[in-house]
């Protein structure tokens, strides 16, 4: 008999994702109404947004009728239309939870979010039970072979079933399905890096080295200007980090740089973006200082766009097509330093021959090290951080790029003397086709460090990396 009246709650079970609700159902002598999936409601109460696309019934005439178990390559919202189950849930994924049981009965006035790769069986307690599920990928029977499956006998598993499995009715195939020890677990969906060859890039290989959930892409993988590179099973994925950009500051003023810089900076964004939206992947994206005139003294997220010259013009026109992807993180950057060639590396080089440069000391802002940028993607996604915009640059008092040559040079053994502090005008005085710089690029750090990431103090990084460029230099 069906509970009325319940208020609408959500209880933990023991298999990490698997939720399960208490429907509030309303009913009277002429029958019952629920509302049987809510998204708002189910939202509020941490229901994922997993995005339905196909509703499902299986009707079963008979007591005893049991199907499963089968994990299937998306999420399910399972309720039971009339009648009643017995419902048995085993952690089929890869990862510490593996062959996690839950089990519970099921009437009308509950319901159950299953994530992908954890195997779903019901058996059914009373004659002409309905059983529906919403599941947010279309079922084709390509899919069928990126099933998991666990034969309703399992030993291991030691489901309890109401009904023996002797006198139910059951499916040849599932009869036939492999024991616990046999299963090939569910892998989990992949992120893809793309510019993984690039100073972030290759900061990102390290920080999931070892981690075969992450695959990487160079420009020979993945061109970001080809639209064969997109024709792929993005199925597959769950998020994208786009670590590639047209950064040719000065480059994009002329008249091909500024094509190429709009064709990958915005175009090729906006085809990313278009997937991620079609298959509800996080968009990771890198935006830049430049995308600010440089007139405030402390950058927010929530500042708006004014920038200088083409470049930052194409990344705040990437940074306006990003954000309307539901689930995307722009992460917003400024003078990045990693491995290649950068600031850092050309003063010491500098240093090294014995020059003594004029360096710009108008313009204003911290260094930001990829070891530490991609540190800071990775919390994001692996936090669940919430959506949007995030400032994340080194932490510390900003200083000037002379400020920061003089400190290269002292750690190479030079004087700080030898480098001399010149105006933006100036040092650009008589170099034509040269673009505007912002003056002031520096971020403020706080919803980043809310979020649970405090990047590491620019000063801190400068000593060992420098150190490791006179090294090879060597």
């Amino acid at each position: 008999m069906v509970e009325f009246s319940k208020a609408l709650v959500t209880h933990e079970t023991t298999i990490p994702g698997v939720v399960l609700f208490d429907l509030p159902v309303h009913g009277d002598n002429r029958g019952w109404f629920k509302e049987n999936w809510q998204r708002e409601k189910m939202l509020a109460l941490g229901l994922p947004d997993f995005g339905p696309v196909q509703n499902n019934i299986s009707f079963n005439e008979s007591a005893g009728t049991t199907r499963g178990i089968h994990a299937e390559p998306w999420d399910k919202f399972v309720s039971v239309a009339t009648g009643r189950i017995f419902g048995a849930w085993v952690d089929l994924r890869e990862g510490p939870s593996f062959g996690t049981v839950f089990t519970a009965e099921l009437d009308p006035s509950q319901a159950i979010f299953i994530p992908r790769g954890v195997g779903n069986a019901f058996q059914t307690l009373e004659d002409n039970t309905a059983y529906t599920y919403l599941v947010n990928d279309h079922w084709s029977a390509d899919a069928q072979g990126q099933y998991t499956f666990l034969n309703l006998a399992d030993e291991s598993a030691a489901i309890q079933w109401p009904i023996p499995l002797e006198d139910a009715e059951l499916s040849d195939k599932d009869r036939a399905h492999p024991r616990l020890a046999d299963v090939v677990p569910m892998a989990p969906k992949k992120t893809l890096v793309l510019g993984a060859d690039g100073q972030l890039g290759r900061a990102l290989r390290e920080v999931y080295a070892g981690d075969p959930s992450v695959e990487f892409a160079g420009r020979n993988e993945f061109d970001l200007c080809d639209a064969a590179s997109y024709e792929r099973n993005w199925k597959n994925y769950s998020a994208v980090i786009n670590a590639a950009a047209y950064t040719g500051v000065d480059a994009a003023e002329t008249a091909e740089g500024r094509k190429a810089a709009w064709r990958i900076n915005v175009s090729a964004v906006a085809r990313l973006a278009r997937v991620a939206v079609e298959n509800r992947l996080t968009l990771v994206h890198v935006s830049s200082d430049y995308v600010f005139d440089g007139t405030a003294e402390s950058h927010t997220e929530d500042e708006e766009f004014s920038p200088l010259g083409v470049y930052g013009q194409t990344k705040a026109a990437g940074d306006a097509v990003v954000s309307v992807v539901p689930k995307h993180y722009i992460v917003r950057t400024s003078w990045v330093i990693g491995d290649g060639r950068n600031f850092v590396t050309t003063m010491a080089g500098l240093a090294g021959r014995g020059i003594a440069p004029s360096v710009v000391d108008d313009q204003v802002g911290r260094l930001t090290f990829t070891v530490d940028l991609a540190a800071g993607i990775r919390h994001l996604l692996d936090t669940g951080a919430p959506y949007g915009t995030y400032n994340l640059s080194n932490a510390g008092g900003p200083s000037s790029w002379a400020d920061v040559a003089a400190r290269v040079f002292e750690l190479a053994g030079r004087s700080r003397a030898d480098v001399t502090g010149i105006s933006t005008a100036d040092y650009f005085r008589d170099k034509a086709g040269t673009a505007p710089r912002p003056l002031n690029n520096s971020f403020d750090l706080g919803k980043i460090q809310a979020a649970g990431f405090t990047p590491a103090q620019y000063a801190d990084r400068l000593p060992a990396y420098v150190s490791g460029v006179l090294n090879a230099e060597a």
